[in-house]
């Protein structure tokens, strides 16, 4: 398993809230804690930017993906809107979770609960080679599935 390091601080007035944290030896994610006054009640199809607290510096290369806690959106239906959220690796603000409450009731975050998962991924950067320049064929190869789009094998 590879591992790197990524500084973290916390956001002032965070001292109370965890630093993400891996909740077992296999987990790919880390946890992320809500920073809000006490609570925040979020509503049926109710969008809000909840802060999770804390500044990160990710070494060029890689990436953070911010991901909905499995859990939360099962029982309550509580996930990340852009899911996976990015984390470009110059970004240095606040890190914050668009978190939407897909659920039939209100959901109440309270200060600390534990809201959305972040992964470290390593990125790949691609070079383009536009087809049909420089004389070269304006086809791009050939594949069995072509332009077969949504639903083409019937499933």
């Amino acid at each position: 398993m590879k591992r790197i390091t990524i500084k973290i601080r916390k956001k002032e007035g965070c001292s109370d809230l965890p630093l993400p944290a891996y909740a077992t030896s296999g987990s790919s994610g880390m946890d992320l804690y809500a920073d809000v006054e006490s609570e925040v009640l979020l509503e049926p199809l109710e969008i809000k930017l909840i802060s999770a607290g804390i500044y990160i510096s990710i070494p060029e290369g890689y990436e953070a993906q911010i991901r909905p806690r499995s859990g939360l959106a099962l029982k309550h239906g509580i996930t990340m809107v852009n899911t996976p959220g990015t984390i470009d690796s110059d970004y240095r603000g606040l890190i914050s979770l668009i978190v939407i409450n897909l659920g039939k009731a209100a959901y109440r975050i309270r200060r600390g609960d534990r809201i959305a998962q972040m992964v470290i991924k390593e990125v790949v950067r691609a070079d383009l080679d536009e087809a049909g320049t420089d004389g070269r064929p304006a086809a791009l190869d050939e594949t069995a599935r072509s332009t077969g789009g949504f639903g083409h094998t019937g499933r």
